[in-house]
């Protein structure tokens, strides 16, 4: 047994290293800043994860196109890049477009989109040429395209985004959805603009419920329709639900038995997308896709509500690049100019 005066010295000894320790902790604490905790949550590879963007590039509106990049651009400090998806034949004047502006800085790719793909899918239909041109379709093909992403972002080009980009990409994905859209219904600040320019939100104004291949589907006309202007997908899950290929099913049903027509609210780019995504979708926040600018000439959001929203679509035929139109101050402000002058924008006063 240790006699009490060794037990004490130990004692003694144990305080005295314990208060040693901590004012060596004191004078010698690492400030938080230039912990490893910091560079954890700050991993350099997390930080430069890319946000792979895809608009289209269309002949007589890459105005657009612009614009939305340029938006896009100057509202975050994500690492962006832009696949920007044009025919042969337009894809000179985008580049050229790019790189002889201030978008310069920005990352890109330019791909091009063969509209040989499309051969017997489409039913001619003149009463919106418009939405018959190849581009409409590329989101049908994004896989395909854009190879080496698992998740992108897919925009059309009459949009603007006043939001950080990242925060559209950040969208959770449930497990088996390949794509996440927003709900024609979703916004009941929006209802009242749907209503008085008598916008469809329901599959009974994209398809003919008349025909029998339609209502053998089972899906109630009533079911709220989404958008595919703003789509979030998991390219992995795409390919996986073969989604390409259901969509060109469908395509090829619709010119052999006119199950959908763009008489209707939307289209033939749509329809499509509303039977093979039906119940089989993720939910994009609202105020990331607020619609309808592009639906009349006389029907206004308020200026407070378009201030908050994240992403404005002209979605309708009346584009902001055009005249009549309606909040063009919003879409111009990110408006880039032609350098070679081909792309004028349509005003009362030119």
């Amino acid at each position: 047994i240790l006699p009490l005066v060794s037990v004490n010295q130990i004692l003694l000894l144990l305080l005295v290293l314990t208060v040693c320790a901590i004012l060596y902790s004191k004078v010698h604490q690492v400030p938080l800043a230039l912990r490893n905790e910091t560079v954890d949550l700050e991993n350099p590879e997390e930080m430069e994860e890319e946000i792979p963007v895809v608009i289209c590039a269309a002949a007589g509106r890459m105005g657009a196109a612009v614009a939305a990049i340029s938006s896009i651009y100057s509202n975050t400090e994500a690492n962006v890049l832009f696949y920007i998806i044009g025919l042969k034949t337009t894809i000179p004047h985008i580049r050229k477009w790019i790189e002889n502006s201030k978008l310069k800085e920005i990352k890109f790719k330019v791909v091009e989109f063969n509209p040989m793909v499309l051969k017997g899918k489409i039913r001619q239909d003149a009463s919106r040429p418009e939405l018959l041109q190849p581009l409409n379709f590329v989101r049908f093909y994004l896989p395909l395209l854009i190879q080496k992403h698992e998740k992108l972002i897919y925009l059309d080009d009459d949009v603007i985004v006043q939001g950080d980009i990242q925060e559209l990409y950040n969208t959770k994905l449930a497990p088996g959805h390949a794509a996440a859209f927003s709900d024609d219904c979703d916004l009941p600040s929006t209802h009242e603009m749907v209503r008085s320019i008598g916008m469809q939100n329901t599959y009974m104004g994209f398809l003919d419920y008349r025909k029998q291949a339609i209502r053998d589907l089972g899906i109630s006309p009533s079911t709220c329709s989404f958008n595919p202007g703003v789509i979030v997908g998991n390219m992995t899950e795409w390919k996986h639900q073969r989604i390409t290929q259901q969509l060109e099913k469908w395509m090829q049903r619709n010119v052999e038995e006119n199950l959908y027509s763009s008489t209707l609210g939307g289209g033939v780019a749509t329809s499509p997308m509303l039977i093979v995504f039906h119940g089989k979708y993720s939910s994009i926040n609202p105020m990331w896709h607020i619609r309808h600018l592009g639906w009349s000439p006389d029907a206004r959001y308020s200026e407070q509500f378009l201030q908050e929203a994240k992403l404005l679509h002209w979605n309708g035929r009346y584009k902001p690049w055009d005249y009549p139109s309606v909040h063009t101050d919003l879409w111009e402000n990110w408006f880039v100019p032609d350098p070679s002058g081909k792309f004028k924008l349509t005003r009362p006063d030119s």
